[in-house]
Order: structure tokens, then C-alpha cells, then sequence
């Protein structure tokens, strides 16, 4: 998308865009570019008649605008009429009313309250410290205007900061990262090949409704790896039901693991003496498993630690108590809590 603007060179980005970035941090008439549709399909954004204080006006210049919010996008029925600047030279068009609603504090102070607002102040251009991965967009403008950013497949990494900057401008985090909305179930999507950052993130902003499914994906997480710059964001509380999930999973697991197969009635094969071998084997099968016992083990090496023990066995009475015993072992595993 392409405008001119006085008094810039341009600069030719990895993805073969022209971007740059403007002198004043308030938009003069001339330099608020509203271009219609051109036959490209760019967005060309003439210049008016408004002469220029400066004198010459360089042609040919060209800025990078954002896809989405872009001067004649049709998110909302009104035209935009203040452009956010990203850090790395991105505009976005939007809608003056529609972020101060959003936000609790004018966007962090950089948008004046539309009633102290001139009425000639009819366009702002309001600079950002966030890139444009961020402030796009990919997240905080989309959820600011309630839009899905999961066509732009953002990373972890860009979510988290751009979840930072929401609090930043006043947006909270708990408003807009329900079960319902498009950004959890964007970051529940990503939280299995990453769990330990989605869990960073969802605990840094206390986002209890999103740190329970995340924590499940951390079951095979090693505690011990975690750096004190990562404990520091979880915070006490986040940490603390982290730490109890995995050690309660393992405690539940050593107290089903202690219980071994009933005895059945003695008869002429099978005494209560005959039965202590399964009791024992069963014994160092436990200790076996409870020694090298996991958060995450799966119900797989439970039955291939006991119901092989079956086939050893001589008596059939022995044998079904001990498949019976190691079932229900597997079911009341697979019922014990996986999350915090």
C-alpha cells in the first residue's frame, strides 16, 4: 500500500515493502493519507490541493500500511481517523472512539479523550514502541476490534508481547482471553508444542481459565530446568499449583501402585503360601516403577510392567486376580488430575 509523505526516504524492507517513517507526530490535512482502491488494488493516497509550509514535497515516496486496518477497510461503518506508527514503520488506520473504549488509560497516555480533543484535530498519527508483529495486530488491534488474528499463524513469542502491551495500554488481558475468544484458542493450539511459555504467559497476566488446559501439556516438564527468570514471571501462586500438580500425580501414583492383587480362597494348588510369590513379584514391579515414576507415565508401562508377570504364574485364579488388579490400577490412574 503505497503514500506519499514529505520530507522521508524510503527504506526497502525483506518483504519488498517501502516503509518510513513520518517528522511530525501530528498529522497535518496533507498528510493523512485516505487513498480509494487504485486499478493495482493498492491503495494510492494522492495528495490534496493543501500547500506545503515546507516548500517541495519529494515524489515517488512510499510507506508500509498495514493490510487490515488500512485507510478504506470497512471493520467498522466510519473511516478511520487516527493512524497508529510501529516501531519498525508500519501504519494502521483506526478508529479513535473504538481504542479509547477499549482502553483504561487514552492507550497509555498517547491518545487525548475525544473531549479534549480541537476541533480541527480531526487526525492523529500516534507512535508505538511494538513492532508491527505485535501491534498489529497480529494480536492487540485485533482484539481490540474483536477480529480473529489466527490467519497470521503469530508465534508465542509475538502473543506474549503483544499481550504485555495490551496491559500496557490499558486493555485487560482477563476481558479479552476467555474460552470464547479467538486469541485462547490460539495460544491453547500452540500450547502442546510449546507449554512452558504458554504457561508463562497465561500466569503472568493470572489467567487461571487459560493456565488450567496449558498445565496438562507440562506434565512431562522437567521442574528442575526451570530458570529463575522464568519463575519470576510464573509468580508464587502459578508456581506453587504447578510444583503440587506434578508431585500430587506422583504421590497418587505410589499409593495405587502399594496395593497389591488380593488373595483368592486357598485351594489344593494354591495356598495363601503359594500366593505371596505373586504378592512379591508384584512388590518389585511397584518399586520399579515407582523409582522412575513420571508425572506424565503412561498407562502403557504400567501393564507392560505387571501383566507380563501373568504368564509366570501357575495358578489361573492367580492370574485373573493380578490382570484385574493391574486394569484397575490403569483406570484410576487415568482418572487422577492432570491439571492445576
Amino acid at each position: 500500500m503505497v503514500c506519499r509523505l514529505p520530507y522521508v526516504a524510503p527504506t526497502r524492507y525483506a518483504d519488498n515493502s517501502l516503509q518510513e517513517r513520518p517528522g511530525p507526530s501530528r498529522a497535518t490535512p496533507f498528510q493523512v493519507p485516505t487513498p480509494p482502491p487504485s486499478e493495482s488494488g493498492s491503495p494510492v493516497c494522492p495528495w490534496d490541493d493543501t500547500p506545503d509550509p515546507a516548500g517541495d514535497i519529494p515524489a515517488n515516496i512510499v510507506i508500509s500500511i498495514s493490510a487490515t486496518f488500512h485507510p478504506t477497510s470497512d471493520i467498522l461503518p466510519t473511516r478511520p481517523d487516527t493512524m497508529l506508527l510501529s516501531s519498525d514503520d508500519v501504519f494502521f488506520y483506526t478508529h479513535r472512539a473504538t481504542m479509547l473504549a477499549k482502553s483504561t488509560n487514552h492507550w497509555n497516555g498517547l491518545m487525548p479523550s475525544l473531549c479534549t480533543l480541537r476541533s480541527s484535530d480531526t487526525s492523529m498519527v500516534v507512535p508505538c514502541p511494538e513492532p508491527a508483529p505485535v501491534l498489529n495486530v497480529r494480536v492487540v488491534l485485533h482484539v481490540v476490534y474483536e477480529l480473529s488474528c489466527a490467519f497470521y499463524k503469530p508465534s508465542l513469542d509475538v502473543i506474549s508481547a503483544a499481550i504485555d502491551a495490551m496491559a500496557a495500554y490499558g486493555i485487560p488481558p482477563k476481558d479479552h482471553i476467555a474460552p470464547s475468544t479467538p486469541l485462547y484458542a490460539l495460544i491453547l493450539a500452540q500450547a502442546p508444542t510449546n507449554p512452558i511459555a504458554a504457561y508463562v504467559l497465561a500466569a503472568s497476566h493470572d489467567l487461571y481459565s487459560l493456565a488450567v488446559p496449558v498445565s496438562s501439556h507440562l506434565l512431562s516438564f522437567p521442574l528442575r530446568s526451570l530458570t529463575d527468570e522464568l519463575t519470576e514471571k510464573i509468580g508464587p501462586a502459578y508456581l506453587k499449583r504447578l510444583f503440587f500438580l506434578h508431585y500430587g500425580r506422583l504421590e497418587a501414583l505410589r499409593r495405587l501402585l502399594r496395593a497389591p492383587p488380593h488373595p483368592h480362597t486357598p485351594t489344593d494348588r494354591c495356598d495363601f503360601a503359594d500366593q505371596q510369590g505373586m504378592t512379591r513379584a508384584w512388590a518389585l514391579s511397584s518399586a520399579y516403577l515407582a523409582w522412575d515414576a513420571r508425572p506424565d507415565l503412561p498407562a502403557s508401562a504400567i501393564a507392560a510392567a505387571f501383566l507380563p508377570l501373568a504368564d509366570r504364574l501357575t495358578c489361573y485364579l492367580c492370574k485373573q486376580n493380578l490382570v484385574e488388579r493391574a486394569n484397575q490400577v490403569i483406570v484410576q490412574w487415568s482418572m487422577v488430575k492432570r491439571s492445576i
